[in-house]
């Protein structure tokens, strides 16, 4: 399996585990979406220099992959090019600080907020889908026009991979005996690319307005729960205060 193949393979992977998990645990989508948001606010609150309570965070990402099964090596697999990116905007914080310790410390501390808040989003992503995120998105009365474009470039991202694929399988059918496309052939692929994907994607919105679509996305949802939805934003929003007000780990180490 080439390596565009996983990458389609794994969006639909996600998709479906997001409508297995909401199907499964009766938490309405908006509910993961607002504990996600409050998470992440608590995250970039911190002060630069407190990366002990920081620390502290964590509990939340661990707690979610395992009650979701998802696994924290595949996690850092897939988000690592956002995590280098974070890491290298952190790098330079010592040279803007007061002294190089301090400045050690808040580079560590920015960090963490990149990680903790990408992988946050990655697990909401997962276990919600996409579909159930964009109904969220929804609710919370984002206009339909944009919910509908985030939702038309998830499903053309699929379609531009796919088209993808098929010319590099064209191009290593003409040269047979060459590694990667040359580098003489890099503005017509993409140019080609670009073509194939429009008409590709012409087809694509006709068949929608053939089955109906009227500017707005539909979104199937499953069963959930009231009351279980209001307990799970209640509890986490509980725990992540808890854990952004006291020094868990300062508390946890004078314990023992």
């Amino acid at each position: 399996m080439t390596k565009l193949e996983q990458a389609v393979n794994a969006i639909h992977v996600a998709d479906n585990a997001g409508d297995r998990h909401t199907g499964a645990s009766g938490i309405h989508p908006l509910s993961r979406l607002l504990v996600t948001i409050f998470y992440v606010f608590s995250v970039l609150s911190f002060p630069k220099y407190n990366m002990t309570g920081l620390a502290g965070m964590v509990l939340y990402i661990l707690i979610q992959c395992i009650w979701y099964e998802i696994s924290i090596r595949d996690m850092l697999k897939r988000i690592w090019p956002v995590l280098l990116l974070t890491g290298l905007i952190g790098i330079t914080n010592p040279l803007f600080d007061r002294t190089v310790s301090d400045g050690m410390v808040s580079m560590a501390t920015l960090i963490l907020k990149g990680m903790f808040c990408v992988m946050a989003s990655y697990i909401l992503g997962i276990h919600t889908g996409v579909r159930q995120f964009c109904y969220a998105l929804r609710l919370l009365h984002l206009p339909k026009e944009i919910v509908t474009v985030f939702l038309l470039m998830h499903r053309y991202l699929i379609v531009l991979l796919k088209e993808l694929e098929r010319m590099q399988q064209a191009y290593k059918l003409r040269a047979p005996g060459q590694r990667g496309l040359h580098f003489k052939t890099w503005g017509s692929f993409v140019g080609l690319l670009l073509l194939r994907s429009i008409d590709r994607a012409g087809e694509v919105y006709e068949s929608m307005q053939l089955r109906g679509f009227n500017g707005a996305m539909g979104v199937q949802t499953g069963t959930d729960s009231r009351v279980l939805s209001i307990i799970y934003v209640v509890a986490w929003g509980t725990a992540i205060l808890t854990i952004r007000l006291l020094p868990v780990f300062e508390m946890a180490g004078g314990i023992f």
